[in-house]
């Protein structure tokens, strides 16, 4: 959940103050929530980095790529960065993606849009080098890859139901912060902020890093196509190049501030990386 260090999933289980009753949300309890409620407790140790050998290197992206990626339309998306820009939209081999999706458990929609994310972060940023497996970890912790609480997700990206996370009220230790407009728009409260969608984005982050990855004309938290490729690119900000552990680390602690988070989401990407390799 970008830049809310202690801000997230905290022991709270109030509703929003909801200005649409008949929105259909998933709010997210803390007891939901499975490993994801860890980054809300910094640990009191130094975390370790993953090992020297990186997550991109284990699983080479260029293998994901397919033969020959789509051509899209273009289109105006009204934020974040178009993957239509570049005139295509790329689509992981569909080799890789059923065998890594029968290997690892990863639902296929969800792994696709790692994969997409890895090989768009690619070309717009080649000296960061953040695998899929990374994306997917963090997809796992924030929403168990936008299924929680018996969501799912749709042939298109976008989740059943729209994954709101908990107020931030400022209370029980979170911070206390009040949406603007567009923060309300999103999640229908104008009380309190809350985290949008399978990555858990707060509005104001979204706005920095929101892309358009499938190119179809809407930049949406709530499409985990989108939304991954807006965590790669949050990851990927500051020049950090993933394939050094400690910068590894570095994005992760920028995408959560906790030292739990960050070992949480290490031993899921190397999991995930060394199950898509098993022979």
């Amino acid at each position: 959940m970008p830049r809310r260090s202690r801000h997230r999933h905290q022991h709270q289980h109030r509703r929003p103050r909801s200005r649409s009753a008949d929105l259909a949300v998933l709010l997210l309890p803390l007891a939901l929530l499975g490993t994801a409620w860890l980054a809300g407790h910094p640990g009191h140790g130094v975390v370790e980095a993953p090992a020297s050998r990186s997550l991109v290197d284990i699983v080479d992206t260029i293998a994901m790529v397919a033969p020959a990626a789509s051509k899209a339309e273009a289109s105006s998306a009204p934020t974040g960065h178009d993957a239509s820009a570049t005139g295509s939209v790329v689509e992981p081999d569909p080799t890789w993606l059923a065998r890594t999706a029968k290997r690892t458990g990863i639902p296929v929609v969800a792994l696709r849009a790692y994969g997409r994310a890895s090989i768009l972060e690619a070309t717009e940023r080649p000296s960061c080098h953040v695998g899929w497996a990374t994306v997917a970890a963090i997809g796992e912790v924030e929403s168990a890859h936008g299924t929680i609480g018996g969501t799912r997700l749709l042939q298109n990206g976008r989740t059943s139901r729209l994954i709101v996370g908990p107020a931030l009220d400022g209370e029980g230790g979170v911070a206390a912060i009040r949406p603007d407009g567009g923060g309300t728009r999103l999640h229908g409260d104008d009380s309190w902020e809350h985290a949008i969608g399978p990555m858990q984005f707060l509005p104001g982050s979204w706005r920095t890093f929101g892309a358009d990855a499938d190119a179809d004309g809407v930049a949406d938290p709530s499409d985990i196509d989108d939304a991954a490729w807006a965590a790669a690119r949050h990851l990927c900000s500051g020049g950090l190049d993933l394939r050094n552990s400690t910068d590894w680390t570095r994005a992760v602690l920028r995408y959560n501030a906790s030292d739990a988070y960050v070992a949480t989401v290490a031993n899921v990407a190397q999991a995930y990386a060394r199950s898509a390799v098993k022979r």
